[in-house]
């Protein structure tokens, strides 16, 4: 079994009528981490899109940025970047 976390959720009388079948929350909770999980993908994208068109509005192309971000994590890894021809 996979570990969870009991939350507390405030839902409609009729709604709370259908979760009290252990099934029904079974399935509802796999959606409420799929949905979740999606959210945070997309705010993480947003957050990037935002950071991509700031880069540009100073400047900063596509491919200054693909080759900073080669240079870092090329440092990162103690690795050299090949020259810049």
């Amino acid at each position: 079994m996979r570990d969870t976390v009991d939350i507390t959720l405030s839902v409609e009388p009729e709604t709370a009528r259908i979760l009290a079948n252990p099934e029904v929350r079974a399935v509802i909770a796999t959606e409420v981490d799929r949905l979740a999980r999606r959210h945070a993908a997309d705010s993480l994208m947003r957050a990037v899109a935002a950071l991509k068109a700031e880069a540009h509005a100073r400047g900063l192309t596509d491919e200054i940025v693909d080759e900073e971000l080669a240079d870092w994590n090329a440092e990162r890894r103690g690795h050299q970047p090949p020259p810049i021809a």
